[in-house]
């Protein structure tokens, strides 16, 4: 299997290349990403637990879903991809924020994105696929931020900082 390439970009976003994902993380380069957040019509969000086997943040609670574009791809193209390969579903996504952030993990990997949100509605179950995803649940945004405040460490580095950063954008 051909190993993926992430975008690298600048702080505007604009491309400046591509390189194999590990690379980047390797040595810690800007690249283009994106979060899913998936809502029903109860306001609950839709989390997933990252499967075991991940090589960085396994077993972690995160958002719905979250991955890189591909070259040429639009954000909400490769949303709706990743949430397909994922989660086996598909819905409308909006985009609405994006911001920087780094994260290190203890493996020597560094996550340094450019996260685009993008946010969506759906009230079925979905199909997780069971190479990326372990489990699912549903939870109010309220509960959620209670247990990100009273477990951290089971959540993902991204989430927290979206979660903390963009409140307002999930509530709404």
């Amino acid at each position: 299997m051909k190993e993926e390439l992430v975008i690298l970009v600048d702080q505007e976003d604009n491309k400046i290349g591509l390189m194999p994902k590990m690379e980047a993380h390797e040595k810690a380069l800007l690249h283009r990403a994106f979060s899913v957040f998936v809502f029903n019509k109860s306001k609950e969000l839709m989390l997933q637990q990252r499967a075991l086997h991940k090589y960085h943040s396994p077993g972690l609670w995160t958002n719905t879903c979250c991955s890189h574009q591909r070259d040429g791809e639009t954000n909400v193209e490769a949303g709706t991809r990743r949430l397909q390969e994922e989660m086996g579903f598909n819905v409308p996504l909006k985009e609405t924020t994006s911001f920087i952030y780094k994260a290190p993990f203890d493996n020597g990997l560094t996550e340094h994105e450019l996260d685009h949100i993008l946010l969506g509605e759906y009230d079925g179950e979905p199909t997780i696929n069971k190479e990326e995803v372990a489990s699912w649940k549903w939870m109010p945004l309220e509960d959620v931020k209670i247990d990100i405040q009273t477990h951290p460490d089971q959540y993902t580095a991204w989430f927290k900082i979206i979660f903390d950063k963009f409140y307002k954008y999930l509530e709404s």
